[in-house]
C-alpha cells in the first residue's frame, strides 16, 4: 500500500489548508484512514480519524470545530480540511490507512504511513 499525502505549506493564523492523501495498493474503501501530526521535538499524535463506511468521524480536542476530515472512495483519496489554523497546528502531517474499516485514535491501529507533508502556521 501506498500513500501520496500533498496540500501542506504556509498560512497564517486563522487561515486555512487542506490536505490530501492518495492511496493504492489494495481496496481503499475497505479500511479506515487516520492524519496523525508530529511537531519539532514532540511525539507522533492523532489528529482524526474516517471508518470505512464514512460514517463515523473522530478527532483529537484541539482540533474540533476546526478540521474535517473525509474520504472520495471512488478517487481513492482521503482529506483534512483545516481551518482557523494556529500556530500550535505547525507540524508533519502523516495519512495513515487503518488495519480495519474501524477507525481509531491508536497509532498501533494503522498500518501504513504516508512520507508527511508539512504545515507551517505563522502567527
Amino acid at each position: 500500500v501506498q500513500l501520496q499525502a500533498s496540500g501542506g505549506g504556509s498560512a497564517q493564523a486563522g487561515g486555512s489548508l487542506t490536505l490530501s492523501c492518495a492511496a493504492s495498493g489494495r481496496t481503499f474503501s475497505n479500511y479506515a484512514m487516520g492524519w496523525f501530526r508530529q511537531a519539532p521535538g514532540k511525539e507522533r499524535e492523532f489528529v482524526a480519524f474516517i471508518n470505512a463506511a464514512r460514517i463515523v468521524t473522530y478527532y483529537t480536542t484541539s482540533v474540533k470545530g476546526r478540521f474535517t476530515i473525509s474520504r472520495d472512495n471512488a478517487k481513492n483519496t482521503v482529506y483534512l480540511q483545516m481551518n482557523s489554523l494556529k500556530p500550535e497546528d505547525t507540524a508533519i502531517y502523516y495519512c495513515t490507512a487503518g488495519k480495519s474499516g474501524f477507525g481509531s485514535s491508536a497509532v498501533n491501529a494503522y498500518e501504513f504511513w504516508g512520507q508527511g507533508t508539512q504545515v507551517t502556521v505563522s502567527s
